[in-house]
């Protein structure tokens, strides 16, 4: 068999088994997600957000700020059931390898290298609820945390994303959908989720 015969046989391997792990997380973390509404009312706060700071009438503001929060209540109430219930998944399938290279199963080889999902879905629910839009004091504050919120709900998304695929994948579907990168997203939420989630990902 020469080398390059070898290399295909290997790389197909390699792509198979990573493939397998993609759609074992991805099973998983659906099997979870589908007893809620998480992703609607994420996409619906965001919109939302968007349409509220472009309001220039204050009393449709207020109105949609209303709506809005209500469907942030609901968002954080079933992000925290949800980071309660992930926590019960098995440990050996929630592990995310922080290595460089994208290769299967890595977080078994290397557990040092890499951080549990339950953990981060846990200390995002955690960073949503302590940002809550509703909680301002005033309008200023509404746009600063509407702002932050919008953050901390992208970099959720993008830890989902880097558990079911890789974190290079995760980041050119953040820029790809939301013209943002990580880097930018990161800056962007509190100051006690960004201090948590670098913690998390070292």
């Amino acid at each position: 068999m020469d080398i390059f015969t070898l290399a295909i046989i290997v790389f197909t391997g390699i792509y198979l088994l990573k493939a397998q792990q993609q759609r074992r997380h991805t099973v998983l973390l659906a099997q979870y997600l589908g007893r809620f509404q998480i992703e609607k009312l994420m996409g619906g706060l965001i919109e939302g957000y968007m349409r509220a700071l472009g309001e220039t009438d204050g009393q449709r503001r207020a109105q949609v700020w209303t709506v809005l929060d209500n469907t942030e209540a609901s968002l954080v109430e079933q992000l925290q059931r949800f980071a309660k219930e992930f926590a019960q998944a098995e440990p050996e399938l929630t592990r995310v390898s922080t290595l460089p290279l994208a290769l299967p199963y890595l977080d078994r080889w290397f557990p040092q290298a890499g951080f549990d999902m339950r953990e981060a879905m846990q200390l995002h629910a955690r960073g949503i609820a302590s940002v809550r839009v509703c909680d301002s004091a005033s309008e200023e504050e509404r746009r600063a945390r509407a702002f932050m919120m919008t953050a901390e709900l992208l970099l959720m998304q993008y830890t989902c994303h880097w558990y079911c695929k890789s974190r290079a994948i995760a980041s050119v579907r953040l820029v790809a959908r939301h013209k943002t990168p990580h880097e930018q997203v990161l800056a962007s939420v509190s100051p006690a989720t960004r201090v948590a989630y670098q913690k998390l990902i070292a």
